[in-house]
Parts: C-alpha cells; structure tokens; sequence
C-alpha cells in the first residue's frame, strides 16, 4: 500500500513538475543555502570571526548561483561563477570604500545596476555575472563592512560559490537522459489526466462549456510538457532527422504521435462524446477490449462517433508505443541516441537602443534611482528594499503589463508573507530549533514556486525574513510595516518607468509573438507547397507549437483572469483560434505524405496564405475584436481520411474567424469549409 502510494505521488509530482526541473532546482538553492551557512558557522567558530556581511553574502550568492546560472556544462558554470565571485568581491570592496561618502556610493549603486543591467546583452553569463554584482554591492552597502574586514567577508562570497559548484555539478547535477525519461513519463501522466476526464465525460454522455473549458487546460498543459520533453532531444546541427531509424528520431515521432493523439481525441470528443467502455480499454491497455472496438470503428465509420473510436484507438496506441519508449528508457538510459555538439555561432551582440535589453537597462536604472529617492525619505536605513524591489520586478518581464503584475505580485506576496511570517515569528519566539527547520522548509517552497508564482515565492522569502528578525531580536511591527512601504516605493517606481519610459507595450510585444506565429505557419504551407514532407514538415509544425506558448505568454497580461473565468472572454476565445490552427497544422504535417501537391491542395494553400498575409498585418487587434458564439455544426471530421486536405481546410476556417465578416458570423467550421470551396 505504501509502495503504491509512492508511485501516486512521484506520478502526480511528474504531471505537475514536469522532468522534476522545480524540484532540482528548489533543493539545489536551498542545499546550497544551508551547506555554506554551516560552512561558514564552522569557519567562524574555529578558525576565523567572520562578520555578519560574510554571511549575509554567502546567503545571497547561494540563491543566484542557483537561479541565475544558466550556462550549459558544469566547465561553463563553474567559469561564471568565478567571475561572478570576482565581481563580487570587487563591488563589495568598492561599497566598504565609499563607505564615508554615502552621496557618492549611492550614484556608483545606480552605476552598477546599470552595468549589471546592460550586461544581460552578452547573454546568460552577462545575466549571471550582472546579478552577482547588484546582489553583492547591495548587501555590502546594507551591511557596511569596514576596509579591515574585507578578507573575512570575502569568505561569504567563495564559499557559497565553491559549495554551489559541487551542489550542482556533483550533488545534483544535470543529466539530459534523466531529465528526458521523467519528461516522457511527465507526458504520459497528462494524458492520463486528459483519458480520466474523458471518461468522467464518456460516464455522463454530455459536455458543457466546463468541460471543454477544462480539456482545452488540460491540453494547454500536455503541450508544455511535450515542448519540454522535445528539448531534451537531442538533434543534428540542422535541426531535422535524416530518418527514422535514428533513435531520437523513433523517439521524436512516437511523443509527436502521442501529443496530437491526444488532442485528436479533445478535438473530436466535442463533437461526439467517446464510449466510456472504449476510454476504459485505452486507460488499461486493454488489448481485446481495443481490438473489439476497432473492428467496431468501422461499421460507424461515416457518423461522428466514428472519428472518435479512431481517435480514442489511435491514443492508445499511441500512448502504449510511448510507455514502451519509457521502459526502454528505463534500462537502457537511451544510450543509443547520439549528442550532438553545439556548433551553433554565437549571435552578435547588439548595443544599439534597438535592443530591448539595453533598453530594459535605462529603465532599471531610472526607477532604482526614483525608488531610492522615495525610499530614502521613508527610512534612511532600509531604503535599500525599494531599490531592490524596483530592480527585480524588471526580472525577465517583456512588456510594461508583464512588470505591473510582477510588481503587484511581489507587493501582495510580501504583505500577505508578511502578515503570517510576523503570527510564526511571534509563535515560535527564542525557539531557535523550531524557527530554523520551518525558515529552510520556506526557503524550498519558495524556490519550488518561483517558476510558477513570483507572488507565492515573494510570500515565503518574507516569512523567512520574518523568522530571521526574530531570531535575531530585530523583529518589530514598525521594522516590518517599513519593509511594506519600501516594497510599494520600489514596486511603483518599476511600474511608472515601464508605462513611460521606454515603455515595451504588452500588445507590442504581443505583435511580435503573433509575426513569429504566423512565419511559422506560412512556413510550413509553402514547405508543403515545394512537395516537402516527412521530419520536415514535423519540424515546423513543431516549430509552430513553440511559437503559439509565445503567444499565451505575450498575451497573458492583457485580461490575468482569462484562464480561470468560466464564461468565454475575447482573449480566450482568440487564443482558442490560435491552438486550434496549431492543432491541424500539426494534423497537415502528419498527414501529408504525397509526392506533389494536386491542383486541390495547391488552392487550398493558397486561400490559407492569402488569410495569413490579410491577418498577419494586423497584429494583436484580433484579441479586441468581439465574436459571437460559434454554432455546433453536424459535420463530422474525417481526420482517418484525407488528413492533410482537412488540415487545410481547418487552417483556413480558423484563420477566418480571427477576423470574420459581419455577413458569417455566427458561423460553424464545416460552413466556412463549405464557402471556402464554394469560393
């Protein structure tokens, strides 16, 4: 019973942490975090007196060591960080010298976050290299240590960079093979979510709005693990397979399978609801019971139900050939496929103001000085909280919508984190060996949801500074009511510079994501076009998936709330034409297998490119057009048959409806397929 209970826990902690990326990653900070602490303990007990400020620094750099470092291979890490312990030690002495000069140690601050900022243009060494110099001269500045104590304080920064080294490399380190495998049985554990909830539906024999609700998230779910599992792939310098007898491209084509399998049978149960006997077969393996339905599948081949027995049939086998991948996986760690070594150019490096990095640099810059103005009049001690908040709500946002809602992420987490770090504090008060589990346990749970809630991180890092002031006798009401203020300072600062300076508009970047989106597709129908098929076309169709996550991304910040309403808003609705014109390009890119395109097929994909080159100039004005509900139609889609001429025909019905006549709206798929040919 308990060995069963493991397995139902490792499988929902795959399903919801696909690879187990946010799990390594919160056990590498904190590990970090309480090995260099106890290091540093040692240290000061017996060999040296270390300072407060050779603590505090070796805390910080633990945490960027294993958040910013993102160089791939351990020589590469290993190699940031040692210029990153460099740097920091030189912005640290810096900060002691200038110490008697606060005027002038406050303008060399700004200087340095523009440094740091900027040096993001040199790519993920620049960013760690950046962040490594802000955190240190911060701290340094906060904890004001004298010329005469540098040597000891530089211990703080060596330690947490040698022990984060041996964390990550030794400790935990990366392993594409085992990140792939728990990747792979990641996308097996959301399709059984996807087969659960189709039983479920199978069981009532009706799907309301809900419902669909509910497997469009499900869907968007199993598409980001297999984004994930596929860059666990390795692949040749061009990108494409040469065949399917390489491994990795057996392998590529059967998680290709299971993934559009699966939204085959979301896309066709809509319109007719599966047996609940035949979901039941496909989550059992059930053999026999598949077989029986296959042969069933073919007396009901021409009504609705039809399309989805094939489509349920075809995820089973899909999903069994996947489980089997997983198995083989398993023993012999894919040590048939072949890596391929990374000889991709470096890109140039842009200096101009062109580059949104640069750009993002001025404004960090300009809202940590206003923040450290404003901070500054609140306390002349802890302004350095405003300044911090104001440099980190610029932490990988892309437009000023995404840095409003980090911003008020990180204000909402900090009050509420707050509010219960100041009851634990005061609960567990001079109980040292209580205080200090709960703060490290907070310090995982705040790394473990950093990827998925910068609130619900910021909420449990400022339970832990909670629970640090009251060990240290520091804590007040005052002290922490201070720490709110200065976050709301720094926190409004970013934000105004976002709207006003420089300001990266949310359908600005939302435009370049959709100009990505729809290359891709016109990419894909004019590979078609010249006659194309195979891997190919599998690998734009792919490279067309990549770019609708963009999209979701970009488009996020225009309405936060429209994944969790019930009823249908403008952005969801849009998007839910984006992910299903992704959907049936990846059922062209199956499909097609002929060696030339008929004079069908060629109109077809012209009609397709001349609603990309009418839609693509407009951008992200289809997010604020206003549609009415789509009729349900009684045309069934004969995805078994002629696959890659209904791919074409539903690009085109989606590509419509983006920005639909007056005269055909309301207006059902199989109707625009019907004008379509008509016209």
């Amino acid at each position: 019973m308990h060995l069963f209970s493991g397995f139902q826990f490792r499988d929902w902690l795959l399903a919801n942490d696909p690879a187990l990326s946010r799990l390594r990653m919160a056990t590498r900070v904190t590990l970090t975090i309480v090995l260099s602490f106890l290091i540093l303990l040692a240290i000061k007990s017996v060999i040296w007196p270390l300072p407060t400020a050779a603590f505090g620094l070796g805390i910080v750099l633990s945490i960027e060591g294993g958040v910013a470092v993102r160089d791939k291979g351990n020589a590469r890490q290993l190699v940031t960080r040692l210029f990153g312990c460099a740097v920091s030690l030189a912005v640290v002495g810096i900060a002691a010298g200038l110490e008697d000069r606060r005027f002038l140690s406050d303008l060399v601050f700004l200087l340095i976050i523009l440094l740091a900022s900027a040096g993001r243009v040199f790519g993920p060494r620049g960013f760690a290299i950046g962040m490594f110099a802000f955190t240190s001269y911060f701290m340094g500045a906060y904890f004001r240590p004298s010329l005469a104590e540098l040597p000891a304080v530089a211990v703080g920064p060596v330690v947490a960079v040698l022990v984060g080294h041996v964390v990550r490399a030794v400790l935990l380190p990366d392993d594409w093979r085992r990140d792939l495998l728990r990747s792979l049985e990641s996308v097996r554990g959301r399709i059984n979510q996807i087969l659960f909830k189709l039983a479920a539906l199978a069981g009532s024999g009706a799907i309301g709005d809900a419902d669909r609700q509910e497997l469009r998230q499900l869907e968007e779910r199993l598409k980001e693990v297999v984004l994930m599992a596929e860059t666990f792939i390795p692949r040749p310098p061009a990108g494409v397979f040469d065949g399917a007898a390489d491994p990795a491209a057996e392998l590529a084509i059967r998680l290709f399978d299971a993934h559009l399998a699966a939204e085959s049978a979301i896309v066709l149960s809509f319109q007719s609801p599966p047996p609940f006997g035949l979901v039941h077969a496909a989550i059992e393996a059930d053999a026999a019971e598949l077989a029986r339905y296959e042969g069933m599948a073919e007396t009901v081949k021409d009504e609705p139900q039809g399309e989805t027995v094939r489509a349920l049939l075809w995820l089973g086998e899909a999903r069994q050939q996947l489980t089997e991948a997983i198995v083989k996986g398993q023993a012999s760690g894919f040590s048939g496929i072949e890596v391929f070594e990374d000889t991709a150019p470096p890109q140039p490096i842009d200096f101009s103001f062109a580059n949104p990095l640069l750009r993002s640099a001025f404004q960090i810059t300009l809202a940590s000085a206003i923040a450290m103005s404003f901070g500054l009049l609140l306390s002349r001690e802890r302004w350095f909280w405003a300044v911090l908040a104001s440099f980190l709500v610029f932490t990988n946002t892309n437009s000023r919508g995404d840095t409003a809602m980090k911003a008020l992420s990180r204000s909402l987490g900090t009050v509420f984190g707050i509010a219960i770090g100041l009851v634990l504090a005061t609960l567990i008060s001079g109980e040292q060996a209580i205080a200090i589990p709960v703060a490290v346990v907070c310090i995982f749970l705040a790394f473990y949801f950093l990827q998925v809630s910068y609130a619900t991180m910021t909420f449990f890092i400022s339970i832990v500074l909670c629970l640090v002031y009251g060990m240290t006798g520091v804590l007040t009401l005052d002290l922490l009511k201070l720490r709110i203020g200065e976050t709301m300072i720094g926190a409004a600062a970013g934000t105004a510079v976002a709207f006003v300076v420089f300001p990266a508009r949310t359908r600005g970047a939302l435009d370049a994501a959709l100009a990505h989106w729809f290359q891709a597709l016109r990419d894909l129908l004019g590979a078609i076009g010249e006659g194309k098929r195979g891997f190919e076309l599998i690998a734009l169709s792919q490279k067309i998936d990549a770019c609708y996550r963009d999209v979701t991304v970009a488009a996020r910040p225009l309405g936060s709330s429209w994944s969790v309403v019930t009823r249908p808003g403008q952005i969801r609705q849009t998007l839910a034409i984006f992910l299903s014109c992704t959907y049936w390009s990846r059922i062209l890119a199956k499909s097609y297998d002929a060696p030339a395109v008929d004079d069908d097929q060629k109109r077809l994909i012209a009609a397709d490119l001349a609603l990309i080159d009418d839609a693509a100039p407009r951008g992200s004005t289809c997010f604020v057009i206003e549609r009415k509900a789509s009729r349900t139609t009684g045309r069934h889609l004969p995805v078994s048959r002629e696959g890659a001429r209904v791919g074409l025909e539903m690009i085109g019905s989606a590509l419509e409806r983006l920005y639909p006549r007056a005269d055909t709206l309301p207006f059902a798929p199989g109707e625009a397929i019907a004008r379509s040919k008509q016209g």
